[in-house]
């Protein structure tokens, strides 16, 4: 499946492309894509006798992957018993049944639930002493090289372009060793340590080396965070800045990504460089926008010599002068400029974002973790309410992981302190706090939070929420806390979307029956939250679409702490002045457990309020460059049509 997508490939995307590159609608087909090509694989091993050699990773990326390994094993008979596997790397020093171990890993997603031969599988080990590395890691390749070398190479690939824990400035030549981590792999995994503090240091990995002997290699990718990436992976010079770009120099790899993964690729993020194309309206506002901000020039300052040494002149040719298309674009992009989220009353709402009408409308905002509402749409939220909408939050999950222990600690042993001095009655509130407080001040780094813990730490994250929403002017009655399964996990792996998390959605939004919702549509959560919120709200939307209410209904997608829109998919800007800026951010301190030490920032190291507000002032300041009003900041919205 795969060779005949590359196969397919045109001559004009190599002008640009120095991999193979296939992309997918979404991770889901892309994996099985894969797994298809491992299944084969491993079939013809089986008819000629042969061990397959395959090469694993581990992270997000091949989560799905491995999903379909074991589908393909229960429910089509797939034999892992001829497969012999090296995994690319593991922490160190790590404990095999720790939490966050790639040998936890594997049993738990792939080889427990297969029938490979336990010997015959391998993952470095993250318990020996130093002193043991460096013979162990030889023994490593030379097991390899006894078998014939790597049939088939697995790979993810890190923000700065490592694979395995290859990282920037890794030589062609690497062999499997121990190596620092850098700091941005380390932010990264953050997430999975509950802090940077608890991220280790170093890890072994399987060298660059081995990894281009392999004789066949596929990266796997997925998400807008891995586009810059790849872009500059595939497409920009082999340098050990980016090991990734040393695939360049493979006779048979081949990149496989999502939709979102591709989008800076050129022939996916400006086509008409590569190819004659049909230019459609949002093509034409996509590329005359591009062209603006690189020249830094407003709109209607491009010229037509502008459009042709840029690659443009079949638009130029098909709907030009550039002056006509430049008022065209203007146009429309101050259309999307509104004080008026909800709808200005007694307006004509012919070129505005919203409807005028119903001038009072109930608004549900779904805010996937408690703080994403007033991070991501803070002053639009605060707008809609001062406008007299009828607003209401449906906070999506408690994120009681986001709590670090210690402030959890402190709320226990306050609780704790009170009771022994003032006596609370509720016996079964006194039992939660003293064994939360006991477990807190005896838990491992690798522990998951005990049931009691995760129930304190939803309480200081409900109360912040609710502050947040009393702040806005929100009553108590239109706060709603949908706490939806498939998050309450208690650890940072959760559960896939279920019914259930549909059927919660399903009913709000029901009970409520908005004129507009709004939407978490921030694909580059680095914990996949957000994704799994707006899946269940896309589902359920879907659902009831036959309801007669939904005809009024208008779903509206905001981008939180992680992204912005892009400049040509905005379809209304809400502006915002000073003072509503620092109202903004007023409203964001109300999360105190999320301030001065964020658990799971990202690769970020700035403080939610920070990103909020200085992505705001640059979305502001583009649409200024661009040549229309200047504002403090702006909050930015697409609008989803289902």
């Amino acid at each position: 499946m795969l060779k005949s997508s590359i196969d397919k490939a045109t001559g004009f995307e190599k002008r640009f492309e120095n991999i193979g590159t296939v992309v997918f609608e979404n991770s889901v087909l892309a994996s099985k894509a894969v797994a298809k090509e491992i299944a084969d694989l491993i079939r013809v091993k089986q008819a000629q006798k042969q061990p397959c050699i395959l090469g694993l990773a581990t992270g997000s990326s091949p989560k799905g992957l491995y999903a379909e390994l074991v589908r393909l094993h229960k429910e089509e008979g797939l034999s892992f018993k001829n497969v012999v596997s090296f995994n690319l790397d593991e922490y160190y020093p790590m404990e095999p049944d720790s939490v966050n171990s790639y040998v936890r890993f594997m049993k738990e997603l792939l080889f427990n639930h297969v029938d490979i031969l336990p010997e015959n599988y391998n993952i470095p080990d993250g318990t020996l002493s130093k002193e043991e590395i460096a013979d162990y890691c030889n023994a490593y390749e030379s097991k390899i090289e006894a078998l014939g070398g790597i049939d088939l190479q697995i790979l993810g690939i890190g923000g700065n372009g490592h694979i395995g824990f290859n990282e920037s400035g890794s030589l062609q030549n690497s062999k499997t060793r121990l190596v620092a981590l850098d700091h941005i792999t380390r932010v990264a995994a953050s997430h999975d340590f509950s802090g940077l503090n608890n991220t280790p240091r170093t890890a072994i990995t399987l060298g660059v080396k081995k990894i281009m002997e392999a004789k066949r290699v596929i990266l796997m990718a997925w998400g807008e965070r891995k586009s810059n990436i790849i872009q500059a992976s595939v497409e920009g010079p082999v340098t050990n800045q980016v090991p990734a770009s040393f695939l360049q120099e493979h006779n048979n790899a081949t990149f496989v990504l999502d939709q979102a993964a591709s989008s800076k690729l050129t022939r996916i993020n400006t086509p008409w460089l590569v190819e004659k194309v049909t230019w459609t309206d949002k093509l034409i506002r996509k590329a005359v926008l591009g062209l603006a901000i690189d020249l830094k020039k407003p709109i209607l300052m491009l010229t037509d010599a502008d459009y042709i040494e840029n690659g443009m002149s079949d638009l130029l040719a098909d709907s030009g002068p550039a002056y006509d298309i430049n008022i065209k674009i203007f146009n429309k992009l101050q259309n999307t400029i509104t004080g008026w989220p909800g709808g200005k009353p007694n307006a004509d709402d012919s070129k505005r974002p919203e409807r005028a009408e119903p001038a009072s409308k109930r608004v549900l905002i779904f805010s996937p973790h408690p703080d994403d509402d007033i991070i991501s749409m803070g002053g639009t939220f605060k707008r809609l309410q001062e406008q007299g909408h009828e607003v209401h939050v449906g906070y999506q999950t408690s994120g009681n992981i986001a709590v670090a222990d210690d402030e959890a600690l402190r709320f226990a042993s306050f609780v704790c302190d009170y009771n022994e001095k003032f006596g609370i009655d509720n016996k079964e509130a006194q039992s939660i706090f003293k064994k939360a407080k006991t477990f807190l001040k005896n838990k491992k780094t690798s522990e998951i939070d005990s049931s009691d813990v995760r129930y304190i730490k939803g309480l200081i994250r409900k109360g912040e929420a609710r502050s947040t929403c009393h702040y806005v002017g929100v009553p108590d009655s239109q706060i709603h806390f949908m706490e939806l399964p498939f998050y309450e996990t208690g650890s940072i792996e959760k559960k896939p979307l279920g019914e259930i998390d549909i059927q919660i959605t399903m009913d709000l939004i029901e009970k409520i029956k908005p004129h507009q919702i709004y939407a978490a549509g921030d694909l580059a959560d680095p914990h996949g939250t957000h994704k799994v919120c707006l899946d269940a709200v896309f589902e359920a939307v879907k659902r009831l679409k036959p309801k007669k209410f939904m005809n009024d209904c208008w779903l509206w997608l905001y981008r939180g702490a992680w992204q912005e829109w892009s400049i040509d998919e905005i379809e209304m800007a809400v502006p915002m002045g000073p003072d509503q800026v620092l109202e903004k951010r007023k409203g964001i301190f109300k999360h105190q457990s999320q301030k001065d030490g964020v658990v799971f920032q990202g690769a970020d190291s700035r403080e939610f309020w920070q990103r909020a507000e200085d992505r705001n002032k640059e979305t502001a300041d583009i649409y200024h460059q661009l040549g229309l009003s200047h504002y403090a900041a702006m909050e930015a919205f697409v609008r989803w049509m289902y």
